[in-house]
């Protein structure tokens, strides 16, 4: 159910210059009303927007040399 308490909370943990962590599994709501899902037991959000796999990250983020 979307509106029920979850058993425990959900850690998010955000990584400077990197990728937002969230202990899974979740369901993501996109800008466009899509919902993409993962049952890890932890998954990694892109705040960058250059993954190739958006939500998800693919450290495209990482300053390549």
């Amino acid at each position: 159910m979307p509106n029920s308490a979850p058993e425990s909370p959900r850690r998010v943990r955000i990584e400077r210059r990197g990728p937002v962590l969230v202990d899974g599994p979740v369901d993501v709501e996109l800008p466009d009303g899509t919902t993409v899902s993962s049952d890890r037991f932890r998954v990694a959000l892109c705040t960058c927007r250059r993954s190739r796999r958006y939500p998800w990250c693919d450290t495209s983020h990482r300053d390549r040399s």
